[in-house]
C-alpha cells in the first residue's frame, strides 16, 4: 500500500535539507577518490540521516565493519555530516528534460544481453539530460557515454547521471565482495561490498567520460538477463552498498523506481531519498500525476517523472523540484 500522509511540498524540502548535507559531488577527485560528505568547509554540523548512513536501521540491511563515532542505538552506525548553505531559491515551474543511456547509442555496440539500439536522443525542447552510466547491470559501462556527454555540452545543456544497480553474477561476489567498508566475513556485509564497488566503478566511467553532477540516481527494477534473486534483504544489502559508495564519495543520491519494481526487488526497505518515477507509455499528464505522495515507493519526495512518447525517454520536474535546479543537475 502507497502511504497518502505526507504533502509534497513539505517532503520536498525535507528532503532537500537532508540531501544538502551529502555533498556537490561531481569534481573527477570525487569521482576517483570517495570522501566523507563530512569535508565540506563553512557548514554546520547535522543529526545523522538515513541519505548520509545507507545500511542504518534496515531489516537485514549490511553493517559497516568501520566504528561508528556516536551510534543512535546499540549495532547501528550513525554518521555525521554537514550541511552547506542551501542554493537560493527559483522556481521556474515544470522544467521539461529527457534521459539517454546505451540504448541511444549506435547500433552494435555493448554486452551480447545489451546490445546499443540507435534510439533517437531527448528532444529540442529538453532543458536537461540524464545519463545513464551503465550498459545495462552492473561492472559494466555504457559504451558511448562520452559521446553522449560531449551532445550534452554542446548543446549546453543540464546534466545529472543514473546507474542500474543490479545484484552480483559470476564471480564479482568473489571478486569485490572483500574490498569496502563492510564486514566481509558476513553474506550482507560481502553482497553490500559489491553494491559499494559498483558505485566506484560507475563513478570511474563517469571520470572518463568528463560528466559532472551533483546527483546520482540508483535505478532499481528486474534486469533482463541479470536478474534479481527473491531473497530481498540481500538485494537491499547491494542496493545500501552502492548508495553508500556515491555518497562517500560526496555525491547526492535519489531512487529510479516504481512501488512493484520497488518492494520485488528490496521488499519494505526506506532509504527516504528523492523519487525520479516511471509512467511508461502513457502521457505528461500521467507522468505528472505520479508526482503525488500516493506514488510514494521509499518515503521520499517527487523530483523528476518519466513517460515514454515516440521511442523517447522524457521527463518532466515535479512541482517545486525546479526551485532548487542545482541540486539536481549541473549546467554546461
Amino acid at each position: 500500500m502507497r502511504p497518502k500522509t505526507y504533502a509534497a511540498g513539505a517532503l520536498l524540502l525535507a528532503a532537500t535539507l537532508t540531501l544538502a548535507g551529502c555533498g556537490a559531488g561531481g569534481s573527477d577527485d570525487a569521482a576517483t577518490a570517495p570522501s566523507a560528505a563530512a569535508s565540506s568547509t563553512g557548514a554546520s554540523t547535522a543529526a545523522p540521516s538515513s541519505a548520509a548512513a545507507p545500511g542504518a536501521g534496515s531489516s537485514g540491511a549490511a553493517q559497516p565493519s568501520r566504528t561508528a563515532a556516536a551510534p543512535s542505538a546499540p549495532g547501528t552506525p550513525s554518521y555525521s555530516i554537514t550541511v552547506p548553505d542551501l542554493p537560493t531559491a527559483h522556481e521556474r515551474g515544470i522544467v521539461e528534460g529527457g534521459d539517454a543511456s546505451w540504448p541511444q547509442c549506435p547500433k552494435g555496440m555493448g554486452i551480447p544481453q545489451k546490445r546499443t539500439e540507435g534510439k533517437p536522443m531527448p528532444l529540442p525542447s529538453a532543458e536537461f539530460v540524464i545519463l545513464g552510466l551503465t550498459n545495462g547491470p552492473g561492472f559494466h559501462p555504457n559504451p558511448c557515454l562520452a559521446d553522449q556527454v560531449a551532445w550534452v555540452k554542446k548543446r549546453h545543456l543540464m546534466a545529472a547521471a543514473y546507474s542500474i544497480i543490479s545484484y552480483p553474477v559470476g564471480d564479482q561476489l568473489e571478486t569485490y565482495g572483500g574490498t569496502g567498508p563492510y564486514d566481509a566475513s558476513t553474506s550482507s556485509g560481502r553482497l553490500a561490498n559489491v553494491g559499494y564497488q559498483e558505485a566506484l566503478f560507475n563513478l570511474r566511467t563517469m571520470k572518463r567520460a568528463r560528466l559532472t553532477t551533483p546527483i546520482v540516481w540508483l535505478d532499481i527494477e528486474p534486469v533482463a538477463d541479470f536478474d534479481w534473486p527473491s531473497d530481498t534483504g540481500a538485494n537491499a544489502a547491494v542496493v545500501q552498498g552502492a548508495m553508500r559508495g556515491y555518497t562517500d564519495a560526496g555525491f547526492r543520491v535519489g531512487v529510479y523506481s516504481l512501488e512493484s519494481l520497488w518492494t520485488r526487488v528490496v521488499g519494505d526497505l526506506r532509504l527516504t531519498v528523492p523519487e525520479w518515477r516511471p509512467a511508461g507509455g502513457t502521457s505528461r499528464a500521467e507522468a505528472l500525476r505520479r508526482c503525488g505522495a500516493d506514488w510514494m515507493f521509499q518515503g521520499g519526495s517527487a523530483t523528476l517523472v518519466q513517460w515514454v512518447e515516440d521511442d523517447r525517454d522524457r521527463d518532466v520536474t515535479c512541482p517545486g523540484a525546479s526551485a532548487y535546479l542545482t541540486l539536481w543537475f549541473h549546467a554546461y
